[in-house]
């Protein structure tokens, strides 16, 4: 993780924290790794789900998700947007 350096805007930061956070994801991807972790994907790796798993997947788990629970009320908004 890169130091803060005094001169350092707070914005321009985490903006590079977040720069290496993608590199580190996707290098993990790459080879063949998990974007998830010991408490699931979470919202900043939401995003990486399609990359990972591809779009049937994904959509096979928004079909689970809706028949589970049509009225979106268990973890709105996790990992499957409202349909």
């Amino acid at each position: 993780m890169p130091l803060l350096d005094e001169d350092d805007e707070e914005e321009e930061y985490l903006n590079r924290v977040h720069e290496v956070n993608d590199l580190l994801i996707r290098r993990t991807l790459r080879v063949g790794g998990t974007c998830t972790g010991e408490h699931g994907v979470g919202y900043g790796k939401m995003k990486y789900l399609r990359e990972q798993y591809g779009d049937g997947t994904v959509e096979m788990m928004k079909m689970i998700k809706m028949a589970l629970d049509p009225n979106n009320i268990m973890n709105p908004g996790k990992i499957v947007s409202k349909w």
